[in-house]
């Protein structure tokens, strides 16, 4: 359904992958986890797509993809944040500026690592109107949340080693002191990753649906023409 596109980001370039529907739709980032821009990510922009959304989800490895964990996490933690930033940043113009895209704003969300930079991307650009995070977690991302205008949609899961429902709370508490408005739902017995159907060890599809569920109801409510 989608296509491979290459867009600006602050003085060089970056590649994705853009889906959009028949018709026009409201935009959405779709954020990678740890292994990279994988078909499975692809598959969740055509998911948006076939919802009426424009969706893109931007290579912030730049061609290069984990087929272990071990390959995963050394590609999470070289990754340059500010490099990032700038991919991100970079993605939210090329998306705004298609032609079938109706919303004002647009959403970001991420799953594990990409979860973590969904927040971190709404909180640096005020161009996102929501923010969905799937149990979302990397040591070295950390958003300005005084910064944050968007609403943020927090998905997590009960038995995660990774993001614990300690980090989850402490999360709460920081966006609730700050007065932002967020709603958290935690599946008690899902895992890490949970929303992965290429990874039958961990994928919950009772948890899945109702996460995707309640994101596109989300993301429809908060992103308006």
């Amino acid at each position: 359904m989608g296509q491979r596109v290459t867009f600006k980001a602050n003085g060089r370039t970056a590649d994705g992958y853009l889906a959009g529907p028949k018709g026009n739709g409201p935009g959405i980032i779709v954020i990678q986890e740890w292994w990279g821009l994988v078909p499975h990510i692809e598959s969740i922009a055509d998911r948006f797509a076939d919802e009426g959304f424009c969706a893109l989800a931007p290579d912030l490895f730049h061609g290069e993809k984990a087929t272990s964990p071990d390959q995963a996490g050394k590609l999470m933690m070289s990754l340059r944040i500010d490099e990032a930033a700038k991919d991100l940043a970079g993605a939210i113009d090329y998306l705004q500026a298609q032609p079938g895209v109706t919303s004002s704003k647009v959403g970001t969300v991420g799953f594990c690592m990409g979860g973590a930079l969904s927040l971190f991307a709404a909180s640096q650009n005020p161009e996102v109107g929501a923010c969905v995070v799937f149990y979302g977690g990397h040591p070295n991302v950390r958003p300005d949340i005084p910064k944050l205008q968007a609403p943020v949609l927090g998905i997590w899961a009960g038995k995660d080693g990774f993001v614990t429902p300690e980090v989850v709370g402490e999360l709460d508490k920081q966006l609730s002191a700050a007065g932002k408005p967020h709603e958290f739902h935690t599946y008690p017995a899902a895992q890490h990753a949970f929303f992965n159907d290429t990874r039958p060890e961990v994928y919950d599809p009772a948890a899945a649906a109702d996460a995707w569920s309640k994101t596109l109801a989300f993301f429809r409510r908060e992103l308006k023409a």
